[in-house]
């Protein structure tokens, strides 16, 4: 079921455009390039232009309800709301980053491009490919030109991704305390994650565990590590052009995960997490870190068949948030017998579709050795294999395809290794404004998964890298106002608000700490000031 309440219909026009008279085709087209203008008028509508992302929301976002799913109400993909609150959109007032300009969905996904089209202005048109992340589909149909402009938009700097640092820490540590994290709200039912729109943007839970020492950059410290010894790598992987949660749309079908490969001199794979089995062209390892959302029937199967209706449950929903990052966490044990080098490389694969739903799609059929199994609208117990005849399926291919894996976006570091016991180099952090941006990622993705205290020591050394950068401030309150640390918020804000007294996100938190402090004029005063540049 989708938002948006518009009614299309083909208008008496169209029909002349199809028709099989060949003279009243060419009379069709004849006027359309004499005088474009009743073409315009008929098919070019005022929410085309203006309501632009309220018309893609009828089908971009989402929900079911009992009639569709016999159970409740709850929210599907939505890019509308995440999209609207942050700052792509600018209406959002407390995005972490924000673009030159304020960005609509066709301006990403209808780009200008040459064209000698009579409708062309400037020799350009809008690109009516509408280039976007479906791999599958001119795949399939053995399109490969559509099939190479939808992989240079993914590899077009959407997201990256950095293997940023070195954490020495305990392996098998006691797990830290957690706690209710920010202001309690209600949290929607949802198969998706919550953005911007919501006060509980980021981690329900915050965990409250004193912040380790990070060694980072890794590609400027030259870390070292010793034979046998076991550390935990930190990959960042942050969204810089896109407009909504990345990924998007229904991300129980997609494989989109990051993969991390660590390599010694001596050519020994020493680590892979992420790798992906039959030579490259089969199931993704289970443990990788993905970015989708793992819905359960009701008996606690997988939704992996597009079968939303039988959603009762969410395991884990995993995406970033536009203008936002995500921190991943690796243990990498290295050897006694390791080289004197270990080569760190990471990447962000996208597969659209998942090796499991594409196989069944194309060859799913019954296990004749489960003759009875139990079927409900609520659950599917049943087992599949992949035999099926494939002579009519849709597209070219006329077998279960290998979907091309896209590597959207890469990085590497090199870590030096010493002898067991060795005594290690004194590493330290790298803390200058050149690197000021990738800390702020990091402490981003910590942020949002609820390490608060992690979070504020990165965005601590944000604000020791650039004083003057009162989004560093900001940040630091961010991480205290997730703990409950008012008082402590409302004081970083003040320097913030020193440093720029126009940037609305200042505004915002203050007040939102003002309001928790009790101080409810001054708390309206700043929100009404936020409001002031973000209707």
């Amino acid at each position: 079921m989708g938002q948006g309440d518009f009614t299309i219909e083909y208008p008496p026009l169209h029909d002349l455009a199809v028709s099989n008279n060949r003279l009243v085709s060419w009379t069709h087209d004849y006027l359309i390039r004499t005088d474009p203008e009743p073409h315009r008028r008929t098919f070019l509508k005022s929410f085309h232009r203006e309501q632009t992302p309220e018309f893609c929301s009828s089908c971009h976002k989402v929900h079911l309800d009992v009639p569709v799913n016999s159970y409740r109400w709850f929210r599907g993909f939505n890019e509308y709301d995440n999209w609207q609150a942050s700052g792509v959109s600018g209406e959002g007032a407390r995005s972490f980053y924000y673009p030159a300009k304020p960005q609509k969905c066709a301006d990403c996904h209808m780009p200008l491009v040459a064209a000698h089209d009579p409708a062309a202005r400037d020799g350009q048109v809008h690109s009516h490919r509408f280039p976007a992340a479906n791999t599958a589909l001119p795949f399939v149909n053995q399109d490969p030109e559509q099939l190479r402009v939808t992989q240079a938009f993914l590899r077009d700097g959407q997201v990256s991704v950095d293997v940023f640092g070195l954490v020495r820490t305990a392996e098998g540590a006691a797990p830290a305390e957690a706690k209710a994290a920010g202001p309690g709200e209600a949290r929607l039912a949802s198969t998706f994650a919550q953005g911007e729109e919501s006060m509980s943007f980021g981690s329900p839970q915050a965990f409250l565990s004193p912040p380790a020492e990070v060694v980072a950059p890794l590609d400027r410290v030259g870390a070292t590590v010793r034979r046998g010894e076991s550390v935990r790598i930190e990959v960042v992987v942050r969204t810089r052009k896109v407009g909504h949660f990345f990924p998007g749309g229904t991300v129980d079908a997609f494989d989109v995960w990051v993969e991390l490969e660590a390599v010694d001199d001596r050519g020994r794979v020493v680590f892979h997490s992420g790798s992906v089995g039959e030579a490259g062209t089969g199931p993704v390892e289970p443990g990788a870190h993905f970015y989708r959302s793992l819905q359960l029937d009701d008996h606690g199967n997988p939704i992996n068949k597009r079968n939303a209706w039988m959603t009762r449950s969410v395991a884990y929903v995993r995406l970033i948030p536009p203008g936002a990052a995500d921190t991943v966490h690796y243990r990498l044990r290295v050897p006694a017998d390791c080289g004197d080098r270990i080569r760190l490389k990471a990447r962000v694969n996208y597969r659209k579709f998942s090796w499991w739903n594409t196989h069944w799609a194309f060859a799913g059929v019954r296990d004749p050795a489960q003759p009875q199994f139990s079927l409900t609208a609520d659950h599917d117990d049943g087992r599949w294999i992949f035999s099926g005849d494939t002579s009519n399926v849709s597209g070219r291919i006329k077998a279960v395809p290998d979907i091309p894996i896209t590597d959207m976006a890469s990085a590497e570091a090199t870590l030096r290794v010493a002898g067991q016991g060795a005594a290690v180099p004194g590493d330290k952090p790298v803390l200058d404004p050149s690197v000021r941006e990738r800390w702020n990622d990091y402490g981003i993705g910590l942020l949002l998964q609820g390490d608060i205290k992690a979070a504020e020591a990165a965005f601590l050394k944000v604000t020791q890298m650039e004083p003057g950068y009162a989004d560093g401030w900001v940040n630091v309150a961010r991480a205290r106002i997730q703990e409950g640390n008012m008082a402590a918020a409302e004081d970083v804000l003040r320097k913030a608000l020193a440093i720029d007294p126009r940037l609305a996100k200042t505004h915002f938190f203050l007040g939102t700490a003002l309001k928790s402090l009790g101080g409810y004029d001054e708390a309206l005063d700043h929100l009404r000031l936020a409001a002031a540049s973000y209707p």
